[in-house]
């Protein structure tokens, strides 16, 4: 029966001051009945304009569909046959301003849940199924992906299924990528991670993790290997800061940093050896998702105050309205149209203040966005103990640096043609690599072109 409520189906979560102290995460997700119930919100459209919304084509009224019908591991397999990381996708991809966006239903009101949706069918297959795949037989052609983050993930499970020996290189310990080193446990549990590169391996993909590529192994070097191709989606990692007096004090460090420690190296848990800052009050400069990541892990690592500063308005913030509301719920307090000038030490050389002057909006700079102006003489001081530099991250210059014919744009990013091929031939790439810094989605879109375009390429030239 179609469910005609303007409303969505509300998403089972955490109570606020609970959550905000632990860890586990902080939407529980739909029950079968629920996500029947929001499924059947879905007016099944014959021009469905949501799938044009999605990155990677989720087949998204076929599979609902399925969900209407209780066949849940039939709605798994249509996600899949596009999609290899729905688990992922269905709790950080930004569908209200993808396929949710595009929604009929949310002409008149909210659009269908799909994120919520293609959550609970991954959750609902790994917990009642979670069948392997099955290894392709192999052409023998040996391909390297480096970099196991969204982008390389997808492309080395699309390479793996047309039978490719698949090569995934991670310069960390654990593969995953932003996925767990970025994206904090309450978002994303890392079990979850860890289930999807059980499967790559099952496909028969390579993981090799303590791989710096630039370092241990050269992009040359890996064609010598007999590597026929190479898709670089090594991500932005490398952060950046405003260059502001006080900058070098102790504790000032980078949104990047914080969560490396906190989320990869687990520095939530008491048992586990990793250094970090139990600071007792934080300023988090930036107003993107990271920022409220970097937020909402230090009040779960025991502030008493996290700040969260930002230069434009609260409306122009470019975190997902989501993430806004659930740091505030959590008591995170936002300090929008301001500016840091100049961070402030103590005798020892640690941070003792932060000191902002407020912003009002002037008229917008090239990107359309209204540029913040200085208000003169409105500067004021926050006492804070830490400082978390929340700004962006470009891609790191090691594997340009270290590849030759390798050529990318003023912001360091590879330069690739509408093959996603770099300017190095047989070497492609993807993700932030050569987007900046942007969503999962959007990385996994890349991923999934760039297998796509290998495959290609190696055809041709046999």
């Amino acid at each position: 029966m179609a469910n005609m409520s303007l409303k969505k189906v509300p998403m089972p979560e955490q109570d606020p001051k609970v959550r905000a102290r632990n860890f586990q995460e902080v939407t529980l997700g739909y029950t079968a009945e629920q996500a029947v119930e929001e499924a059947n919100r879905c007016l099944s459209c014959k021009n469905p304009k949501c799938v044009e919304g999605c990155p990677v084509n989720v087949r998204i009224p076929e599979f609902i569909k399925k969900v209407q019908e209780g066949d849940f591991k039939a709605a798994y397999e249509i996600i899949t046959s596009t999609n290899a990381l729905p688990a992922l996708s269905g709790r950080v991809c930004p569908q209200e301003t993808q396929c949710e966006a595009r929604c009929v239903r949310g002409i008149k009101g909210e659009p269908v849940a799909i994120g919520r949706l293609e959550r609970f069918v991954a959750d609902w297959y790994r917990e009642n199924v979670n069948a392997m795949p099955t290894k392709p037989e192999s052409n023998g052609i040996k391909v390297a992906v480096v970099g196991s983050g969204p982008a390389g993930m997808t492309c080395a499970s699309d390479l793996a299924g047309m039978g490719y020996a698949v090569s995934m290189f991670e310069a960390l310990h654990t593969a995953g990528g932003v996925l767990v080193y970025g994206i904090p446990e309450f978002r994303l549990p890392k079990a979850i991670v860890a289930n999807e590169i059980t499967k790559l391996q099952a496909q028969g993909v390579e993981v090799m993790t303590n791989m710096v590529i630039g370092r241990v192994l050269t992009i040359d070097e890996l064609f010598e290997m007999g590597y026929k191709a190479v898709f670089v989606g090594s991500g932005a990692g490398l952060p950046m800061f405003m260059n502001i007096p006080g900058e070098s004090l102790k504790g000032v460090m980078s949104a990047n940093e914080y969560l490396t420690r906190t989320n990869l190296m687990k520095a939530y848990n008491d048992e586990a050896d990793t250094p970090v800052i139990r600071s007792k009050a934080v300023a988090v400069v930036g107003g993107g998702n990271v920022a409220m990541d970097a937020a909402r892990c230090a009040m779960r690592l025991g502030a008493d105050n996290v700040y969260v500063v930002y230069r434009r308005g609260e409306a122009e913030m470019p975190a997902r309205l989501e993430e806004q509301h659930h740091a505030k719920e959590e008591g995170i307090e936002f300090k929008t149209l301001c500016n840091p000038v100049e961070i402030l030490g103590n005798e020892n050389g640690r941070v003792k203040a932060i000191k902002c002057i407020r912003m009002e909006l002037g008229e917008p700079d090239a990107s359309g966005r209204r540029r913040p102006v200085e208000v003169p003489g409105s500067e004021f001081e926050l006492d804070v103990d830490t400082v978390i530099m929340s700004l962006g991250t470009s891609p790191n210059p090691l594997i340009r640096s270290t590849t030759p014919g390798l050529d990318t744009n003023r912001k360091g990013c590879l330069i690739v043609d509408e093959n996603e091929m770099t300017t190095r031939q047989g070497v492609f790439a993807g993700g932030d690599a050569v987007t900046g810094a942007a969503t999962v989605i959007l990385a996994m879109g890349a991923g999934k072109k760039g297998a796509a375009a290998i495959h290609k390429f190696l055809q041709e030239n046999k």
